[in-house]
């Protein structure tokens, strides 16, 4: 599977945290992150991530438009509701990107358990 790794600020420990804990099962896939999130993982694991442009300089853009093409099949995008992002129309259009294509995408931690909680069941059976 193709899948977009992406946080904000606030959140890229979290999701670092993320990628260490399933980096087993992460690493069976194609990863792709906005900038600044892929590089902070790559640092403090051994997945390998190609990395667009910083969510703020267009990443976000960058994967919705591998969303529309086709070429994206998950996101886990660790967002931070309580602090205003001077891109948030990219992030609400990702977000209808993936609800448009039928993308699953998790914007918080519990559910990003869950996605890979079921990556981790399907490569078991």
């Amino acid at each position: 599977m193709k899948i977009a790794l992406i946080a904000h600020d606030k959140k890229k420990s979290t999701m670092i945290k993320l990628a260490k804990q399933y980096e087993q099962i992460l690493s069976h896939h194609d990863l792709f992150a906005t900038g600044t999130t892929g590089e902070k993982i790559m640092a403090q694991t051994d997945l390998s991530i190609h990395c667009f442009k910083s969510g703020p300089l267009g990443g976000d853009q960058q994967i919705g438009a591998k969303v529309s093409e086709g070429e994206m099949d998950m996101i886990i995008f660790l967002r931070d509701p309580l602090t205003a992002q001077p891109h948030e129309p990219d992030v609400n259009a990702l977000i209808r990107l993936s609800d448009v294509y039928e993308i699953p995408l998790a914007t918080n931690k519990s559910t990003a358990i869950l996605l890979l909680k079921e990556l981790e069941n399907l490569a078991e059976n």
